[in-house]
C-alpha cells in the first residue's frame, strides 16, 4: 500500500495523493515571513510521489498481535449480548491499530499538547530549529494542529491526523539534529482548554491517533484540573509514551524549579501515571525553557531515543488494548466462581419431578400391585368384598398428577418455581449481560415445560394393563382354591349328614372347613408379606421413570440452553484474560 494514501483523514485536502507541485505554505507561513524578517523560516516540504517500497509499514510483535486477535475474537462473540456503545471503545482501538499498522514503521507521531499559555508553540519552534508555528500574546495562538517531519515516508501517517499540506513543514536543515530526530513526525496541537470547542475537539482526536505525546505545562498551571482529571488520569495507563515537560523555568527563581518539579511529579503519581525515572517504564519528566533554550537539549536527547527505539506505536496500541480492556472489564469479570453444580442440577430435577407428582405416582403403583396381588391370592369372600369397594378405583395405579385445577396450577407454579431458582443459581456471579442471558435461555425453555412434562409423564408412567405378576402367584392362587375347595367339600358333607344322605360322623367334614377357613387367610396373609417387597420395587421403578423423563425434558428444555450461555461466557472470558495478556481464567 502507498503509505502517502494510506489512512488518509476524511477533511484531508490532499485526499491522500501527492503531487508534484509544491505545497502552498499558508496563512501562517506568511505570517511568519512577515514578523520575522532577517530570521530563519519554516522549510515547506515539497509534495513528491513516494514509492510504495519506500515505506515500511508497522509491524507488531506476537504478544500484541495475539492480544489484537483475542479482542477482535472478543468483540465477534460479545455483539449478540452487548450492546454497540460498550464495544464501541474496543472496535474502535481495533480500527486504529489495523489502520496504524499499514502505515510507517519507521516514523514515530509525537504530539505537543498543553494549556493556553503554556508555551507549546514555542518548545515546537524550539525543537524544530526553526519558527513554524505562530507564538504571541493573543489566544489562542495555534488555530489547527501543524506537522513538522524529520524524513521523508510520513505522509500517510500525516494524511492520517487531518493536517491538510499548507500545515505541513519541515525543520531546520541541521545535519546533527536531522540524524538525532529522524523518524520523528511533530505535531503542534491547539489548547487542550481553548475557549474553542473546535480546537478541544480537535486536540481530542488527535491524541487518540498520535504514537506518543508531550504533555507542556508552565509554573501557574500545572496543576490545572483540567488536564489532570480530563486527559492526564485517564491516559495513566499511557505513561510509556508520554512526556511531561514543565516549561518557563526562566520565570522560577532559585530552588523553585526543583520544588515546583517535585510537586509536578507528586501529583503525576495521584493520576496514576507512572514515572519512568530509574529506568523503569513510565514517563518522562523534564523541566526546561524554550524560550532561553535551557533543557531543550535533554529533551531532544530523550526524544532522539524515544524515537529510534521504534516500538512507540506499538507501545500506544497495546497501552490502548489495555485501557479498552480495563473498560470492558465490568462486563467480563465474574465476581466469584460461575456455572451450575451437579448439586443444583439435581435439585432442578427433583423439583420437577416433585412437580408431576413422581413420588404419588411409585405409592400409587406400589398400592396397586399389593391390590393386584390380594386380590389373586385373597379368599373368594374377602375378594368379592373388596371388588365391591374397589369397584371404582383403577386396577393399574396410573393415577394422573394433575386431575383437579388446582392440582395442575398448584404443579405449573412448582416448576417455575424450580426455572426461577436454577437460573439465579447459574447467573450468580456472572456479570450482569450474561448473568441477563442465561436467565432468559431459563425462561425460554420454561415456556411449555409443564404440557411437555405432562406428556412425557404419561408416556413414561406404568405399562397399560394389570401389573405384571411374580412366578410363584399361580401356586399361591393354586393353594388358595385348595383352601376353597377344602370349606366347600367340608360344607357339603356337613349338609349331607344333616339331611341324611350320608352317615354321620362330624370330625372328617369339619376338620376340612376349619382347614379351608384358616388356611385361606393363611395363604392370603403370606401371599401379602411376600408381595411386598415386588411391590416396592414395582413402585420405585415407576417412581425412577417419572423422574428420568422430568429430568430428561428440564435438561433439554433448560439446563442445556443455560449451560450454552455459560459456555459462552466461559469462551469470552477467556478471549478476555487473552486480551488483558494473563492465561485462562479458573472456570
Amino acid at each position: 500500500m502507498d503509505g502517502s494514501s494510506a489512512g488518509t483523514a476524511p477533511g484531508s485536502p490532499s485526499g491522500g495523493t501527492e503531487s508534484s507541485t509544491p505545497w502552498d505554505d499558508g496563512l501562517i507561513a506568511r505570517r511568519v515571513n512577515e514578523t520575522t524578517a532577517g530570521e530563519q523560516t519554516a522549510i515547506v516540504e515539497p509534495r513528491v510521489s513516494v514509492s510504495p517500497h519506500a515505506v515500511t509499514p508497522l509491524a507488531y510483535d506476537g504478544p500484541l498481535r495475539s492480544r489484537l486477535d483475542a479482542l477482535r475474537e472478543l468483540v465477534g462473540l460479545s455483539r449478540t449480548r452487548l450492546d454497540h456503545r460498550t464495544l464501541s471503545e474496543a472496535g474502535r482501538v481495533l480500527d486504529e491499530a489495523a489502520a496504524r499498522r499499514r502505515l510507517s514503521g519507521q516514523h514515530t507521531v509525537v504530539a505537543i499538547a498543553g494549556a493556553t499559555g503554556s508555551g507549546k508553540s514555542q518548545l515546537f519552534n524550539a525543537l524544530a530549529g526553526v519558527t513554524i508555528s505562530e507564538t504571541g500574546v493573543r489566544r489562542p495562538t495555534t488555530a489547527s494542529p501543524l506537522a513538522c517531519s524529520w524524513s521523508d515516508g510520513a505522509a500517510g501517517l500525516i494524511d492520517r491526523l487531518g493536517i491538510p499540506p499548507r500545515l505541513r513543514r519541515r525543520p531546520a536543515q541541521n545535519a546533527a539534529a536531522d540524524g538525532q530526530l529522524r523518524g520523528l513526525v511533530l505535531v503542534d496541537l491547539p489548547d487542550h482548554d481553548s475557549a474553542a470547542v473546535q480546537h478541544r475537539e480537535q486536540v481530542d482526536r488527535v491524541l487518540g491517533l498520535v504514537d506518543a505525546v508531550i504533555w507542556v505545562v508552565d509554573p501557574e498551571k500545572y496543576a490545572d484540573a483540567v488536564l489532570h482529571e480530563r486527559y492526564l488520569r485517564p491516559m495513566a495507563g499511557h505513561a510509556e509514551i508520554m512526556f511531561v515537560v514543565l516549561n518557563q523555568i526562566d520565570r522560577l527563581p532559585g530552588e523553585a524549579t526543583d520544588q515546583v518539579l517535585d510537586d509536578l511529579r507528586r501529583l503525576l503519581d495521584e493520576d496514576g501515571i507512572a514515572l519512568g525515572e530509574h529506568g523503569e517504564p513510565g514517563a518522562v519528566v523534564l523541566a526546561l525553557s524554550a524560550l532561553t533554550g535551557e533543557g531543550v537539549g535533554d529533551l531532544r536527547e530523550a526524544l532522539g531515543q524515544f524515537v529510534a527505539e521504534r516500538g512507540a506505536a506499538a507501545r500506544r496500541i497495546a497501552a490502548d488494548v489495555d485501557s479498552a480492556g480495563l473498560r470492558l472489564r465490568p462486563v467480563y469479570a465474574a465476581s466469584r466462581r460461575t456455572g451450575l453444580s451437579e448439586e443444583a442440577r439435581d435439585e432442578f430435577s427433583a423439583r420437577l419431578a416433585d412437580a408431576i407428582g413422581a413420588t404419588a405416582a411409585g405409592e400409587a403403583a406400589e398400592r396397586a400391585w399389593l391390590r393386584h396381588a390380594n386380590r389373586a391370592c385373597g379368599t373368594p369372600w374377602l375378594r368379592l368384598w373388596r371388588w365391591y369397594q374397589d369397584r371404582g378405583e383403577s386396577t393399574t395405579g396410573r393415577l394422573s398428577p394433575r386431575v383437579q385445577a388446582d392440582e395442575e396450577a398448584t404443579a405449573r407454579q412448582r416448576v417455575e418455581q424450580a426455572v426461577r431458582t436454577v437460573a439465579e443459581q447459574a447467573s450468580a456471579g456472572l456479570p450482569t449481560p450474561w448473568a441477563q442471558a442465561v436467565r432468559e435461555a431459563a425462561v425460554r425453555g420454561a415456556q411449555g415445560l409443564p404440557e411437555a412434562l405432562d406428556d412425557l409423564g404419561a408416556r413414561a408412567g406404568l405399562p397399560p394393563g394389570r401389573p405384571p405378576r411374580p412366578g410363584w402367584w399361580p401356586a399361591a392362587v393354586l393353594v388358595q382354591a385348595s383352601m376353597t375347595i377344602l370349606q366347600v367339600v367340608g360344607g357339603l358333607w356337613l349338609a349331607a349328614q344333616i339331611i341324611g344322605v350320608t352317615a354321620p360322623n362330624l370330625g372328617v367334614p369339619v376338620l376340612l372347613m376349619v382347614a379351608g377357613i384358616i388356611g385361606g387367610p393363611l395363604v392370603e396373609w403370606g401371599c401379602r408379606m411376600a408381595a411386598r417387597g415386588p411391590a416396592r420395587r414395582y413402585g420405585q421403578e415407576a417412581e425412577r421413570r417419572l423422574r428420568e423423563a422430568a429430568a430428561g425434558c428440564g435438561r433439554a428444555r433448560v439446563l442445556d440452553p443455560v449451560a450454552a450461555e455459560l459456555l459462552r461466557y466461559r469462551e469470552v472470558r477467556e478471549q478476555y484474560g487473552r486480551v488483558m495478556g494473563v492465561g485462562s481464567p479458573a472456570r
